[in-house]
């Protein structure tokens, strides 16, 4: 009699890609907010970065979920090798992107997964997301843009395409993966930059995520970040003899520079006027709390 091998669990039809290093307190909502995804037909793959502050550890009874997968080696190898790492991983049709941070709305991989089967010549689809502080407060939005024509119309301005909310097809992450190394804090913006002319992007005109921003900028980090991504910029425009576009980007650069030393030197003047839309504040604390497990 042969011997019995026991079936493979059927591939999911999206892999979700969650490099975390040093999470802290914020990865238990975001964990959760994938669990809390009304499509339920994904792994996660939390890859850990070489953390040294166990924040994985919060969330063990998280992780009795067989949907989910940890990956640690003890190394720091940065988000972009990360990534493609995921990618050579990845069962599912469609690849999403998910940040330890950020928190996904429960309607945001079912939207996502009917833009893109409604359109097969797409390749990336984003969401629109709202900015929150520490404390999970509304602070207003992330620039967005919902067609390929308008995402795409200034590239020496780069993509508003936030990058914890994407999600594509495998085939093109696999044709398209990051570089490595990868340029400062801006891999997204690189690839973006890349491939814009061959692919098709676009987002979901909801929002669908909360995209985490710090209270206090680091303008040393924000400083170094602005010129990697003229560097690539730059590169890309003089190589593909793009030469106006270069010199706009160069202009984008001194403008969005001389805006952070104005923030930096007179922070008062542009203090935090808070989100006036109740109903999104309201949607997302119904959202937070659902998560944390208190009655909204």
């Amino acid at each position: 009699m042969p011997e019995l091998v026991p079936a493979l669990k059927a591939p999911p039809l999206v892999t979700v890609a969650m490099p975390i290093y040093n999470a802290g307190r914020y990865l238990p909502l975001a964990v959760k907010s994938i669990i809390n995804q009304t499509f339920d037909n994904w792994e996660l793959l939390i890859v850990d970065d070489g953390s040294t502050d166990n924040a994985i550890d919060s969330i063990a009874d998280i992780l009795l979920d067989d949907r989910i997968l940890v990956i640690r080696d003890g190394q720091n190898k940065g988000l972009a090798r990360r990534l493609n790492e995921c990618i050579d991983l990845a069962r599912g049709t469609f690849f999403a992107r998910m940040d330890q941070d950020d928190i996904s709305y429960p309607d945001r991989f079912s939207r996502q997964i009917e833009v893109l089967r409604s359109n097969g010549l797409l390749d990336l689809v984003g969401t629109r997301a709202i900015l929150i502080d520490e404390k999970n407060a509304v602070t207003g939005f992330f620039p967005f843009s919902i067609l390929h024509s308008e995402i795409c119309a200034r590239p020496w301005r780069g993509f508003y395409l936030p990058h914890p909310t994407w999600m594509g097809r495998i085939e093109w992450f696999r044709k398209n993966r990051y570089s490595e190394p990868a340029p400062y804090f801006c891999e997204d913006q690189e690839l973006l930059l890349r491939t814009y002319s061959v692919s098709h992007f676009a987002a979901v005109d909801e929002i669908q995520f909360a995209y985490r921003i710090r209270s206090e900028t680091n303008f040393r980090k924000l400083s170094k970040t602005r010129r990697a991504v003229l560097g690539i910029q730059f590169k890309h425009f003089i190589e593909s003899r793009q030469s106006r576009f270069a010199l706009l980007a160069l202009c984008i650069f001194v403008g969005r520079s001389l805006l952070d030393a104005v923030k930096l030197f007179l922070p008062k003047w542009f203090g935090r006027s808070g989100w006036t839309d109740s109903f999104d504040i309201l949607k997302l604390r119904a959202i937070v709390s659902r998560l944390e497990g208190r009655q909204s």
